[in-house]
């Protein structure tokens, strides 16, 4: 074996036997949350908390730096019969030696803290938790205090190389909330579900910012009854939505401009790719466009410019009108190649593909007969690009029972056409398995139009379990800006309120660490570090 991958093995070895692990729970070491000693976690460690049948009512900062070899992981622990740990927000306490600002805002929260000390987290994995209610009351540094109206059941304030996955997030105002100061997050196997306000249009079930997202295997259910906010609301550079299903708010995806002249200056911004996912939009469910994308700030100078929308089933229960996708203005332009778009329980005539404005490119897709391009004046184009497939019924297993896999018979099987060159790099490779799981997808050439191709070996490849179960998966990076990054600092407006020039705009996606650097700082903090394994 090579000289150098030999050192690194006993180096890997020597920090798996150096790293600590901190059990909570019945019958652990620890009986709380607050027990853990969060301000001093270090490369490798793992925190396990333990389900049991008593919520735990805390809250709590992650505000350490892992490794790309040896991650900081947040691990919950199911109970016997399959249940998450829970974490309620409402009435949390934090343990009293963690000092952090914006507390109001989250459940957990990572990054921003005065203890720890202030850094720039990194290398954290946060897996199989259920976090519910960022709601009312809790007690904090300062005592008695309430959570803000736009509270998240996690809230990423700034971090890099971020993983959140298998973790359930509900009945909060926002159920995730990502700053601009963060970048390289994957969210990815999560059930995001019934988060929002009564009445109000500001808070969503998930709401990011960030520089390099991927979102890909999450079960986006309905938010809270009577809450008018959008599914996914994104304002990204680098913005990556796949394999997931999405099913109603305002719009399923609202994909605007970013407050972040950094993230606005990253190439990144200039693409957003959305494939392989399933979009539901039921009945009287809010606005009648599945998908905005460019911006909402009123400075269009800013709004974001290419979409690739393929590979998508998009279904539509509505009686009224449907729109597929508006675009802000005309200098947005989407792609929208081998998607199924079904209105289940009308005629081809109440869905339009764009709402006015923009170059909207189709070809490939499924629609019933009688579609148009616009309910109104299309003040920007709408261009035919070949290959577009009309019918009656698209062959699903079950349409009712919502089983959008593909019959033998399907009139979309092997109809898709390629998407751009640009999209190269995305090869349609998975597919959603319901839910929060993943399966291979193969098929020969030309692939099958929409989300479902043929299944592989396995219809769950990865692990996958269902809504919140953890699974072993590629891990990614990426998310939006609200709050200051010095101690004490104060909220910065929510970027859904204009002006929201004030985010923090720091973060890149250069920080990705080096093949060298990584070994070697572990090498001295070995040196260093004497660590006895707790539980």
């Amino acid at each position: 074996m090579h000289l150098t991958r030999v050192a690194m093995f006993v180096l890997l070895q020597s920090l798996a036997a150096q790293a600590a692990e901190y059990r909570v729970g019945p019958g652990q070491t620890y009986t709380s949350i607050g027990a853990v000693p969060w301000e001093s976690l270090a490369p490798g460690d793992t925190v396990l908390i333990h389900a049991r049948p008593t919520p735990y009512a805390e809250k709590w900062v992650l505000g350490r730096r892992g490794t790309a070899a040896a991650p900081i992981t947040v691990r919950g622990v199911k109970d016997a019969e399959g249940n998450l740990p829970i974490i309620v927000g409402e009435g949390a306490t934090t343990r009293s030696q963690l000092n952090y600002w914006n507390e109001e805002r989250g459940i957990l929260k990572i990054g921003g803290a005065n203890t720890p000390a202030d850094t720039l987290p990194a290398y954290l994995v946060v897996e199989g938790l259920h976090l519910r209610r960022a709601r009312g009351a809790f007690t904090g540094r300062n005592g008695a205090s309430s959570y803000a109206d736009n509270a998240a059941a996690i809230f990423i304030e700034k971090g890099e190389h971020i993983t959140l996955r298998g973790c359930v997030l509900e009945d909060s105002g926002n159920g995730l909330f990502i700053a601009n100061a963060a970048s390289d997050v994957t969210v990815e196997h999560n059930s995001i579900r019934g988060n929002g306000n009564s009445g109000s249009i500001l808070e969503h079930n998930a709401y990011t910012e960030a520089l390099g997202i991927t979102y890909q295997f999450n079960h986006f259910g309905p938010p809270c009854s009577g809450c008018l906010g959008n599914n996914l609301k994104d304002r990204s550079a680098g913005t990556v939505i796949r394999y997931n299903w999405i099913e109603g708010g305002n719009r399923q995806l609202d994909l605007v401009d970013s407050s972040s002249a950094t993230l606005r200056a990253d190439p990144s911004y200039a693409r957003t790719f959305v494939y392989g996912n399933l979009l539901l939009e039921p009945e009287g469910a809010g606005n009648r466009q599945v998908v905005h994308f460019g911006g909402d700030s009123g400075t269009t100078a800013n709004y974001r410019g290419t979409l690739y929308f393929f590979h998508n089933t998009v279904v539509s229960s509505r009686t009224d009108r449907t729109t597929l996708l508006r675009l802000s203005d005309n200098a947005q332009t989407a792609h929208v190649t081998s998607n199924a778009v079904v209105v289940a329980p009308a005629a081809g005539n109440t869905l339009s593909l764009t709402d006015a404005a923009g170059t909207l490119r189709h070809g490939g897709n499924w629609y019933k007969p009688g579609y148009v391009s616009s309910f109104g004046t299309v003040t920007g184009s709408v261009v035919d690009t070949g290959g577009n497939v009309t019918g009656s019924d698209p062959g699903f297993v079950d349409l009712a029972g919502q089983d959008f896999r593909l019959t033998a018979g399907s009139p979309l099987r092997g109809k898709a056409v390629a998407p751009p060159a640009e999209a190269s790099g995305h090869p349609l490779a998975l597919q959603y398995v319901k839910h929060t799981a993943s399966g291979l997808r193969t098929e020969a050439s030309p692939e099958h139009i929409g989300a479902h191709g043929n299944a592989g070996s396995s219809d769950d490849t990865d692990g996958g379990t269902s809504d919140g179960g953890i699974c072993r998966c590629d891990a990614g990076t990426g998310t939006p800006t609200d709050a200051g990054t010095t101690a004490d600092a104060g909220t910065s407006p929510d970027p859904e309120n204009p002006p929201d020039s004030d985010e923090d705009d720091d973060g890149g996606c250069a920080a990705t660490g080096g093949a060298l650097a990584g070994p070697l700082a572990l090498l001295a903090l070995l040196g260093a570090r004497r660590r006895t394994r707790a539980g």
